[in-house]
């Protein structure tokens, strides 16, 4: 009976080890991943990073991922898994403390096959500068007492939020057409930038030797460039969803459309659409100086500029000085800004397009370039007005002025005007001692509408300003009164410089 008990189980052994070797091997082979080799280093809180690694799948096979992290933060990983090479690109803000950091991916293939690699970091200290390279996808904050460098067009992406704190610095890397640096806000995005009149933010060049330490002590002006250096990096652009007035050349109505500076291979360029209301932030207390970088064909990046931004934004105490294209322009929408000034623009100061429905409210404007508002109105069907008010410009800057205009509209401008001040001088003599007069072109105001408008001129001399020659319109008068407050820019650059007085 043993025996046959023995020689049974050997049966069974046989049975389950012949079942075994039946089962079938995985036919293809398993996931490899080349992560980023050696050491790479990243300052404590550096936001926006990237990091790629190859993922490769064989042949009929798909994959999933998963990745984490530690000492750092994961804010997406991005990328599909395929048969052949594969790149998954994870973006990560380093953490706030020194030393190791590491991230790992993990792919498993539709077999069920895994590998991992692992990309390691070495986290120091925060310096007082830190290069942002990445768009930002997640919500980030910009710190008091540090200078942010733009290593490229930075878009805050749809969703995110980027907050930057009174008295930082944020500086342009040199750069022109695609690679003109920027800052972009790209729609469904926030902008929370609130400086303060005693700790403003500043957006400039690389080149200008600024310091948060400086600003903190309340000498706001570049300590190297002149206020008249222009086009060193490109400038600020907010782009939201609210009405514009857009068309093809075909006349089909468009509801959105790239925004000038931005490629059209940038989704992020995109502005426009239905909501009057949107919010993409608030905004104060800001200077944004030696901007404007050309991006092709004499076409550049202005200082301040508003595609199809909401009544939801929040907008006030603004600076522009330096841009070598306009100082601020809006794209439709409809929102306002209170409390602005433009100081040296190259091109147009004030600059409106599309149908933009909001208002301008106390400012002041000082250049000496280009015309003083250029003025557009719809590009397609939608039409609305906006206002300018309670402002005081002169078209002089350091001295000279080149003869622009004064005020350019076209018949389509719905614009109103109310109490705003052109201070003098309105003229000046050419090289052949000729008396040459700025003007303002008085056979396009079809829509636009005047009120205690200014010109401080000899009102004998006041028709002299008619680019037409026609009749001064009602609500246009001669006179000396400024019409801006002054005294709330008095934290701005311009108002530091002198360059405010006599307004």
């Amino acid at each position: 009976m043993n025996l046959r008990f023995l020689l049974l189980l050997l049966g069974f052994g046989f049975m389950f080890t012949a079942c075994d070797d039946d089962e079938p091997a995985p036919s293809f082979n398993a996931p490899t991943i080349d992560a980023p080799a050696g050491i790479s280093t990243l300052v404590a809180g550096a936001a926006s990073q990237a990091v790629n690694f190859t993922v490769t799948i064989d042949s009929e096979l798909t994959g999933s991922y998963a990745v984490t992290g530690t000492g750092v933060t994961i804010t997406t990983a991005s990328g599909d898994l395929a048969a052949g090479s594969n790149t998954v690109t994870v973006n990560f803000d380093a953490g706030s403390t020194p030393g190791a950091a590491s991230i790992t991916l993990t792919a498993t293939d539709s077999e069920g096959q895994s590998a991992s690699g692992t990309a390691v970091f070495t986290v120091e200290e925060n310096p007082s500068s830190i290069r942002v390279v990445g768009n930002i996808t997640a919500d980030a904050t910009w710190v008091t007492g540090k200078t942010y460098i733009l290593g490229g067009r930075i878009s805050v992406e749809d969703g995110a939020t980027l907050t930057i704190e009174a008295g930082t610095v944020v500086k342009g890397e040199a750069g022109t057409g695609v690679n003109a640096t920027a800052l972009v806000i790209a729609r469904g995005a926030k902008l929370n930038a609130e400086g303060t009149a005693s700790l403003p933010i500043i957006f400039t060049s690389i080149a200008d030797e600024i310091t948060p330490d400086q600003v903190a002590s309340g000498d706001f002006a570049s300590p190297n460039l002149g206020a008249d250096v222009t086009g060193l990096w490109g400038g600020l652009i907010v782009l939201g969803r609210a009405r514009i007035s857009a068309s093809t050349d075909a006349g089909e109505q468009l509801s959105e459309v790239q925004i000038e500076g931005i490629p059209t291979s940038d989704t992020n360029g995109l502005y426009g659409g239905s909501d009057d209301a949107d919010n993409s932030g608030t905004i104060s207390y800001i200077s944004i100086r030696h901007g404007g970088s050309n991006i092709g064909e004499g076409n550049e990046i202005n200082g301040l500029t508003l595609g199809g931004i909401g009544s939801g934004t929040s907008i006030s105490n603004v600076e522009v000085v330096g841009n070598q294209d306009d100082g601020i322009e809006w794209f439709g929408g409809t929102v306002s800004v209170t409390n602005a000034v433009v100081w040296n623009a190259g091109d147009d100061a004030i600059d409106t397009d599309q149908a933009w429905a909001g208002t301008l409210d106390n400012f002041v404007v000082v250049t000496a370039n280009g015309s003083l508002f250029e003025l557009d109105g719809p590009e397609g069907d939608y039409t609305a007005r906006h206002t300018i008010k309670n402002g005081s410009v002169r078209a002089i800057f350091g001295g000279r002025t080149t003869g622009g205009s004064l005020l350019d509209t076209d018949n389509g401008t719905s614009v109103d005007f109310s109490n705003i001040f052109f201070a003098g001088p309105l003229s000046f003599t050419d090289e052949d001692d000729n008396t040459v007069y700025l003007t303002i072109t008085d056979d396009e105001f079809a829509a636009t509408t005047f009120e205690n408008v200014i010109f401080n001129i000899d009102a004998a001399e006041l028709g002299n300003l008619m680019e037409q020659g026609g009749a001064v319109p009602a609500g246009v008068s001669a006179g000396t009164t400024s019409q801006a407050d002054i005294s709330v820019l008095g934290w701005t650059w311009a108002a530091q410089a002198g360059g405010l007085e006599g307004l």
